[in-house]
């Protein structure tokens, strides 16, 4: 209501559909943006309505797509809203509003993952833990489309035949759901006693068994074993913001020559240095762009939800910020 006038920069989109995604409010309050009522819904798609007088990427009736920065005052969970030109890309015509914006973090996350912290290529081996997730899904879509061999573990059945359904199946699915299945010995089982080139996991377990409450925790393979797992020269993208590796840790990782890079996924929204790029990579190609791309040439199949009308939407981001949602959740318009 009553938005302010179009800056000169600026891009009101009518909004069509909106991503929700959980909202990091520990984050939020390190970089001092934490406040009372917290914005929600950042990734969205839409119809262009009027453009700033020196933007230069868009006009009116284009459909676009793109991420609200993290310190943004709108919630994209609106049917109208102004966006910095910056943060927008055109959304090709094949793709639905509702793909668009639930495909475009999980996009950034796996670019991020495996482009920028790991370079994944033909060859190589990667292992992504908890596959069947909407992150997950679209990591391994990523990382086969490089010409990678791909391992995953399975929570669930259900996660289980999701992907043994999928498109390109993964080498292996190891289906942790029992707690009997000894993650490494089943990687190294599978790469020939050699360890996989690239770990990206869905969290890791930092103490004994005793010590972790939640059921999901126990499903979680242990810090050690993912380290055993490890190839030499291998990268471990970890997803624990509180990883505390001890020296025996850290020693086996530098016998291995073997790097620990942390997937933060606000990294572009964060940097100042780095955000330049935050829509370029690959021989300068907007990220998001490429995500788009992918998505249209379907080598990008979200995992997403039946879409959902706006007067549910607070059900859903609750949800949602429980880590319940097995679907990525969008909001229909």
């Amino acid at each position: 209501e009553n938005l302010p006038p179009t800056g000169d920069n600026d891009v009101k989109v009518q909004v069509r559909a909106c991503a929700l995604s959980w909202i990091d409010t520990k984050l939020l309050s390190e970089i001092k943006l934490e406040k009372e009522l917290l914005p929600v819904g950042r990734e969205i798609s839409g119809v262009v309505l009027e453009v700033g007088r020196k933007v230069t990427f868009f006009q009116p009736d284009d459909e676009v797509v793109g991420i609200l920065p993290l310190d943004s005052e709108e919630s994209g969970l609106c049917e109208v809203i102004l966006v910095h030109e910056h943060y927008l890309v055109h959304k090709p015509e094949k793709v639905c509003w509702v793909e668009a914006a639930g495909t475009v973090r999980d996009g950034v996350r796996a670019y991020t993952a495996l482009h920028y912290l790991s370079q994944v290529s033909p060859g190589k081996t990667v292992l992504i833990m908890d596959g069947a997730s909407p992150f997950g899904t679209i990591a391994i879509q990523l990382a086969q489309h490089r010409g990678a061999k791909v391992i995953s573990t399975a929570y669930s059945l259900e996660d289980k035949q999701h992907l043994e359904r999928l498109r390109s199946p993964v080498a292996r699915v190891i289906d942790v759901s029992n707690g009997k299945i000894d993650v490494a010995e089943s990687c190294l089982e599978e790469t020939g006693g050699l360890g996989v080139d690239i770990v990206l996991d869905a969290g890791v377990k930092l103490y004994s068994a005793e010590d972790e409450s939640t059921s999901k925790s126990q499903l979680l393979p242990h810090k050690h074993d993912i380290i055993t797992l490890l190839g030499v020269g291998g990268h471990w993208i970890t997803t624990e913001k509180n990883l505390q590796l001890d020296p025996p840790d850290s020693h086996s990782l530098f016998l291995k020559g073997a790097t620990v890079s942390f997937l933060n996924d606000e990294i572009w929204n964060l940097s100042n240095v780095q955000q330049g790029k935050y829509l370029y990579i690959l021989s300068m190609l907007p990220i998001l762009e490429d995500i788009m791309e992918k998505l249209s040439s379907s080598i990008f199949r979200p995992q997403l939800d039946e879409p959902i009308p706006l007067y549910e939407a607070k059900v859903s981001m609750e949800i949602v910020q429980k880590h319940q949602a097995r679907k990525r959740q969008v909001i229909q318009f």
